[in-house]
């Protein structure tokens, strides 16, 4: 069995699950090594001005964060690019991350959240509208792991 991996403070990801091993595939034999699951999320007519507002972008990780329970570990990188470009932000979580790409002059935000264990869909379509003014997303959603 693997070790398990550790946070900063070097506790395992045990009691998240990280690495959840189930005892048999679907076809009864192949062991799988489940990992969480990824959404990726492409917000469009946001508001040019959101998306060039570090508050207004960890305002909406907070609001990711608090409904996925979800860990922090450290500070959140935000990189702001000179006009007219946007925002590249990333926190690093005991789950695994939460990242976005902003782009005002297109109204448009590429948002990314991990997580190493599954947990139920944020309403991506409400966050994003309140934070950002949003008036489209399309949500893909990952089943992440391995079969070996």
């Amino acid at each position: 069995m693997p070790t398990q991996p550790r946070n900063a403070a070097g506790e395992t990801c045990a009691r998240t699950r990280c690495w959840a091993r189930d005892k048999k595939s679907a076809d009864g034999r192949i062991p799988k090594l489940t990992t969480g699951q990824e959404w990726l999320v492409d917000a469009s007519g946001c508001l040019p001005g959101s998306l060039k507002d570090a508050a207004a972008l960890a305002a909406l990780f907070e609001a990711l964060i608090v409904v996925l329970d979800l860990k922090v570990v450290g500070q959140p990188q935000w990189h702001v690019f000179p006009e007219p470009g946007g925002i590249t932000g990333l926190t690093l979580l005991a789950e695994s991350h939460l990242g976005i790409h902003t782009f005002p002059e297109h109204g448009f935000a590429a948002l990314n959240v991990y997580c190493c264990r599954e947990r139920q869909r944020p309403d991506f379509e409400a966050l994003l509208a309140r934070h950002l003014g949003a008036t489209s997303c399309v949500v893909r959603e990952l089943k992440r792991g391995v079969t070996a």
